[in-house]
C-alpha cells in the first residue's frame, strides 16, 4: 500500500491529458482546451523538475566539499607560519591576534554557510519560477469562468447589453463547463504539490501551500455557482438527491 502514500505524476498526468480529451468533446470550439494544453505541458516540465530538485547534484557538492577544505588547509597553514615569542606579547596584542582570529572565524564560518546552501538556492530558484508558472494558469483558468453566471442562464427576464458576455450555454453545459474549471484547479494544486514530495525546504513549502489555497479559493467560487445549477436542476426535476454525474 505504501504507492498510495506518495502522489504519482505519471498518473497525474494521465489525468489531466483525459481531462483534455472530455473537454475536447464536449465543447470542441472551447478555448478551455487550450488552457489544459498548457497544464497538461507544464506538468511534464515540472515532472522533469521535481525529479531533478529531489535527486542530490554530487559534482556540486564534491566541489564545493574541495573549495572548503582547500579553504581550511590555507588558514592552518597561515597560522602555521606565526611566530611568537613570550617576551614581546603583550595583554593588548593578545586582544588584537584574538580579535583576528574571531573575525577570520567568523568570515570563514559565513563562507561555507554560503557554499554549503549553493545547491538549495539553485534549486529553490528553479522550483520557484515553476510555481509562478502555476500560479499563473490558475488565474487563466479562472478567467475563463469568471463570466460564466448560472443566474443569468437561469433568469428568463435578464437584460443584456451589447457589452453582456455571450451565454450561448445550456445550463447542462454551464455545469460541465465549470466542473471542468474546477478539475483543472484542482490539478494545478496537485502539479505544485509534486514539488514538496522530496523536497524540505520551507520557501517552496510555503509557495507550494499559497497555490494550494488560491486554487482552493478559486474553487470555492465555481462550487457557488454549482450549487445554484444544481439546485435548479433538482427543482426542475423534482429530485430531492444529488444528481447523477456526466463525464
Amino acid at each position: 500500500m505504501a504507492r498510495y502514500r506518495s502522489l504519482s505524476s505519471d498518473k497525474t498526468l494521465e489525468t489531466i491529458e483525459l481531462l483534455g480529451y472530455r473537454i475536447e468533446e464536449r465543447f470542441p470550439k472551447s478555448n478551455l482546451k487550450g488552457v489544459c494544453d498548457s497544464l497538461l505541458e507544464v506538468a511534464q516540465d515540472s515532472k522533469a523538475k521535481a525529479a531533478w530538485i529531489a535527486r542530490p547534484n554530487y559534482p556540486l557538492r564534491v566541489g564545493i566539499g574541495l573549495v572548503i577544505v582547500v579553504g581550511m588547509a590555507t588558514l592552518g597553514f597561515s597560522l602555521s607560519l606565526l611566530e611568537f615569542k613570550e617576551s614581546s606579547i603583550g595583554l593588548s596584542d593578545l586582544v588584537l591576534v584574538f580579535d583576528a582570529a574571531i573575525s577570520d572565524l567568523v568570515f570563514m564560518g559565513a563562507a561555507i554557510f554560503f557554499l554549503v546552501t549553493i545547491e538549495s538556492r539553485i534549486k529553490r530558484k528553479r522550483a520557484l519560477l515553476a510555481l509562478h508558472e502555476l500560479r499563473s494558469l490558475a488565474h487563466v483558468v479562472d478567467m475563463h469562468q469568471l463570466t460564466k453566471d448560472p443566474n443569468a442562464i437561469l433568469n428568463s427576464v435578464s437584460i443584456i447589453t451589447p457589452s453582456s458576455p455571450s451565454r450561448e450555454m445550456t445550463s447542462f453545459e454551464l455545469n460541465r463547463y465549470l466542473d471542468y474549471c474546477s478539475e483543472l484547479l484542482s490539478l494545478t494544486g496537485k502539479i505544485a504539490a509534486l514539488y514538496i514530495q522530496e523536497s524540505r525546504d520551507s520557501v517552496i513549502l510555503s509557495a507550494v501551500t499559497d497555490i494550494e489555497n488560491l486554487t482552493n479559493d478559486l474553487n470555492r467560487q465555481i462550487w457557488q455557482k454549482l450549487i445554484i445549477l444544481q439546485a435548479s436542476y433538482r427543482e426542475e426535476n423534482g429530485k430531492t438527491g444529488p444528481s447523477k454525474r456526466i463525464g
